[in-house]
């Protein structure tokens, strides 16, 4: 027998009810410093504004709200010949970066492989996806090769196949290495470590699609694909099947998106736990619970196996609070359909929370590392070069550092996560009516996720607030 879900969402509201802090201390950055802000009317307001959304979509007529997310507007056509040389550009650029990497700085702010790897590529490129849809299908760096493997060889590679059984577990063993390798590792910017792991990845990569194929991999294996292509399914812009680009509102595409295998429910899930521990494993709280005192931080190699079951209990935990809401809203719907189904549907809703935490967490390392990430590219071996003219740029680290740069960033960070939340509402009631055409049974089946992410928003903000060591 499942739990009472009034009484375990109780439960849960009341955790997070006593962590909501009132006039609170709130952290602008890692950069920046300790500042007194109301974030207590935040945290009440964030969690009222996604109550609010649920009351006000279950009673707004379920055709009218259809007709809108419905609405798209033709643009141009965009070809795809230029992918192949797209996509080799990336792989040059790829292959100097990893050369950088071994051979240039030592420094991880002065060599363009770190910065380029975790600022450019997994802060930048994830927002850009949001905005603008599956940019990586166009940039990787495994496409151009391929092809010219294919045009040129005369091999034809790709005849094995992945049994579809399999979903994309293979993908989310390999953003959990990633996850691992950035927040627990000892030395993830280290710049000749970090190229030696690109390095690895991309040719392991490279010999997989080859067996395989350069589709059957990027959509069940190559983690960085897959990501890209679920946050991509929030972007107001989407190419069609006639390569036209299309506008639509945003997270319009989620509620046409099929039923995911479970895998691919543990890959939204473990997406934004990893980034939800990232923002954890700083706090005073994480480390005074592991008996550590954050004003004598003892660095992450002492830390390893606490950081690695932690980013594992934070997947666990919420995939288990997941799929309880789920489960408690089928039961009080009168719903028998099968749990994982359900959840595979649904969790696309967990995608607009997703990008929401991937701005508010690294909008301060973007402002900043961003502007040692463009000076360093003009300069990639640290021989003097200028090539870009920007190699002599001047950092400017108070963006995030001073009373008014806290309070806007504040301001934008709690505003991404808030309207995350409120999107996430959005998609989760069109998702429930594809479950349960009758508006009051679909609206009562999400009263559980709406208390999920009530519950979220309030513990997205807190971490936002609460002081931070590093």
């Amino acid at each position: 027998m499942w739990p009472r879900p009034a009484a375990c969402f109780a439960t849960l509201l009341l955790l997070a009810a006593a962590s909501v802090p009132t006039p609170a201390l709130a952290h602008a950055s890692d950069r920046g410093h300790v500042l007194l802000l109301p974030t207590g009317y935040y945290v009440v307001g964030g969690a009222f504004a996604v109550g609010a959304s649920f009351l006000v979509l279950a009673l707004f007529p379920p055709d009218m709200l259809e007709r809108i997310w419905r609405k798209r507007l033709t643009l141009f056509p965009c070809p795809d010949k230029l992918r192949p040389l797209a996509s080799m550009l990336s792989f040059i650029s790829l292959a100097v970066l990893i050369a950088a990497g071994l051979f240039g700085s030592r420094d991880p702010l002065s060599n363009p492989l770190p910065l380029t790897i975790w600022t450019l590529v997994w802060i930048g490129l994830t927002l850009l996806h949001g905005l603008f849809g599956n940019l990586w299908s166009w940039i990787n760096p495994w496409y151009g090769p391929y092809w010219l493997v294919r045009r040129f060889t005369g091999i034809s590679p790709g005849r094995a196949r992945i049994s579809p059984k399999l979903g994309c577990w293979p993908a989310v063993i390999l953003l959990f290495a990633f996850a691992w390798f950035e927040l627990v590792d000892p030395a993830p910017d280290d710049p000749a470590r970090l190229a030696f792991a690109v390095g690895f990845y991309w040719s392991a990569t490279f010999i997989v699609m080859l067996i395989f194929g350069y589709g059957e991999w990027s959509r069940c294996g190559e983690f960085l694909s897959v990501f890209f292509a679920i946050v991509s399914r929030f972007a107001p812009v989407a190419q069609g099947a006639d390569n036209r680009l299309r506008l639509c509102m945003p997270g319009a595409r989620l509620l046409g998106a099929e039923k995911l295998h479970p895998s691919g429910t543990a890959f939204i899930l473990l997406a934004l736990s990893s980034v939800s521990f990232d923002g954890l494993s700083k706090t005073f709280f994480w480390l005074g619970l592991n008996g550590i005192n954050p004003l004598e931080f003892p660095g992450r190699t002492a830390l390893l196996g606490i950081s690695t079951t932690g980013l594992l209990l934070s997947f666990a935990m919420l995939a288990a609070i997941f799929l309880l809401a789920v489960a408690a809203g089928q039961k009080m719907a009168g719903d028998s359909s099968a749990l994982l189904a359900n959840a595979g549907l649904l969790v696309w809703s967990i995608v607009p929370i997703a990008l929401a935490y991937h701005i508010a967490h690294y909008l301060t390392s973007l402002l900043v590392d961003g502007q040692y990430a463009i000076a360093a590219l003009s300069d990639p071996f640290g021989l003097g070069w200028n090539l870009f003219g920007t190699a002599h740029l001047q950092i400017g680290a108070g963006i995030v550092a001073g009373a008014e740069s806290a309070w806007v960033l504040w301001n934008i960070q709690s505003g991404a996560i808030i309207a995350g939340h409120v999107l996430a509402v959005l998609v989760a009631h069109g998702l429930a009516f594809r479950l349960h055409p009758q508006p009051v049974k679909a609206a009562i089946s999400q009263f559980p996720l709406t208390l999920l992410m009530i519950g979220y928003t309030i513990f997205g903000l807190w971490l936002l607030a609460t002081p931070t060591a590093g």
